[in-house]
């Protein structure tokens, strides 16, 4: 029997045309700036951070976050202008939402307690809600001349994310292996 292990991670991924936009900034980075790291996965909000599972229980994975999903409600998200986590990071910011870090939330608790799953590395951290466009891998230089020229722009656009995406890592770039609905109505 096999032991390998498959590196996934939890997350929001916007509608289109917003993922064509985003994916057109990043292309922006990779071109201006030599950014290429943002490229190796489609735009999305993180919920949970990336975390190794055991091949031969992928089903049991998958299964379980349909439950989970089933089991919250859409939340609506509004993406405003530029942040960075300096020197290195530049990023779409999400504005706060009560409902967002909610989910954010229930999905940590949820990766604990049904998953056994910690993301010790994360866990002083709070939670940033954000659509990076510029990876680490970007240089301090550059990163000096990419934010001077996008921490005024303007960014805005709001989606109501009704899914979250089960994203997992090929051994070179990060992908959608599932959408599971968040089904959950007002009561």
């Amino acid at each position: 029997m096999s032991n390998s292990v498959t590196k996934y991670f939890l997350a929001i991924v916007p509608q289109e045309p917003i993922l064509s936009e985003v994916m057109a900034l990043k292309e922006y980075f990779f071109e201006h700036h030599k950014s290429k790291g943002a490229l190796r996965s489609p735009g999305h909000i993180t919920l949970h951070m990336p975390f190794n599972w055991p091949d031969k229980k992928k089903d049991k994975l998958r299964n379980a976050l349909a439950d989970f999903a089933a089991n919250q409600k859409p939340v609506a998200i509004k993406l405003k202008d530029f942040g960075c986590f300096a020197p290195r990071v530049i990023f779409i910011a999400v504005e706060h939402s009560d409902e967002l870090l909610e989910l954010q939330k229930k999905s940590d608790r949820f990766f604990k307690t049904e998953l056994n799953v910690f993301s010790a590395a994360y866990r002083d951290l709070p939670f940033h809600p954000h659509m990076t466009v510029a990876f680490r891998d970007l240089k301090k230089n550059e990163f000096t001349a990419a934010w001077s020229s996008f921490e005024n722009k303007n960014f805005e656009a709001s989606f109501t994310a009704d899914s979250i995406a089960l994203f997992q890592h090929d051994g070179f770039k990060w992908n959608v292996l599932e959408q599971f609905k968040l089904r959950k109505t007002e009561s």
